[in-house]
């Protein structure tokens, strides 16, 4: 895709934008046998992940499952031609019922998960983040895998370094949701350890399109006058396009035992910087609140960057499209990142 939109109008504009492949993931998907499984498709970036499948693989049946408890992503999705399956993955017997390599899916794309609410709920997110893995591990242990994880899998490293890269050992602060996402890959692991069960554990940190993430919490802080917090002064973020993408070319690239591989944008951002960014395209001062940290989740993308080349959208055009999307009111998903966390409760 050559030149890059300046604005987006509307939210069918945007994911329509969003879901278009590149003839490098078209490639890729072709290369690879089989329909594919989306599992957990109903949350940010399911319904887009799904959509750029099935546009890049017309051919392979793509087959998303969640609750849909919006039926109108259920609705939206089959209009793409995304096959949709209702169904709760806490229910094992409903896991077996699900197509599967006998029924010519080859794929599985696992993206569920458990993080808000997760302090006030620590069972339901233990189950979610390491008892679905379980099961899904087991009942899919025929399928190449990808896996959506997290940064918050490995420790803060310090601002001023290239990041964490996938050999720095999988340590988190304290907190149930890091935890736990270190025990959903290790379920992953081990059905790929004992089973032979290709896969990749993406080590996502903060994709972002104009109605979620970490720069339309900064964005839209800046806006409104209130104080950016600094407390977690850096971030990593991608656009939610090239998350999806490099995730999805990721079934022509796994290996076994699964392995993980960290991806988002190859610049670790200040908190500080981006709220000026934002506060001159507004015509506002940013207003800050406490000093930042001499650490926060950083990841080093050499291996992504290698395999994939660098995202296409470069973060000074994601900050235009923010601001540009936020000082017209855009609509939100309601969803902040919370990304200034520290102490691992969410």
């Amino acid at each position: 895709m050559s030149q890059l939109p300046t604005r987006f109008e509307t939210v069918e504009e945007l994911e329509d934008f969003m879901t278009a492949p590149s003839p490098a993931l078209a490639a890729d998907l072709v290369a690879v046998d089989g329909d594919i499984l989306v599992l957990g498709v109903g949350g940010k970036m399911g319904p887009t992940l799904a959509r750029m499948a099935k546009r890049a693989a017309p051919g392979k049946r793509v087959i998303g499952v969640a609750r849909f408890s919006d039926p109108a992503v259920k609705a939206s999705l089959e209009r793409h031609g995304v096959e949709c399956i209702g169904c709760d993955l806490l229910d094992r017997s409903a896991l077996q019922r699900l197509p599967n390599v006998k029924d010519g899916v080859r794929n599985l794309v696992f993206m569920a998960g458990h993080k808000f609410g997760a302090t006030g709920n620590t069972a339901l997110t233990w189950m979610m983040n390491v008892g679905v893995p379980a099961m899904v591990a087991d009942t899919f242990a025929e399928l190449r895998t990808v896996v959506f994880s997290t940064a918050c899998v490995y420790p803060f490293v310090p601002v001023d370094g290239p990041g964490a890269s996938e050999d720095t050992p999988a340590t988190p602060p304290p907190g149930d949701y890091a935890n736990s996402c270190v025990g959903r890959e290790k379920m992953f692991e081990y059905v790929s350890r004992q089973r032979g069960t290709p896969g990749r554990f993406v080590r996502l940190s903060y994709a972002i399109d104009m109605r979620y993430g970490v720069l339309y919490d900064v964005a839209s802080t800046v806006f409104a006058g209130a104080p950016v917090d600094l407390t977690m002064g850096h971030a990593d973020v991608i656009w939610q396009g090239d998350a999806n993408e490099q995730s999805l070319r990721l079934l022509a690239h796994c290996t076994m035992p699964a392995s993980p591989i960290n991806i988002t944008g190859p610049r670790h951002l200040s908190v500080r910087w981006l709220a000026g960014e934002f506060g001159r395209r507004f015509g506002k001062a940013p207003v800050f609140d406490g000093q930042e940290a001499p650490t926060a989740w950083l990841l080093d993308t050499s291996q992504a960057c290698s395999l994939f080349g660098p995202p296409r959208v470069p973060i000074e055009t994601m900050i235009d499209w923010v601001a540009d999307w936020v000082a017209r009111g855009g609509p939100s998903l309601g969803k902040p990142t919370h990304f200034s966390t520290r102490d691992g409760k969410y």
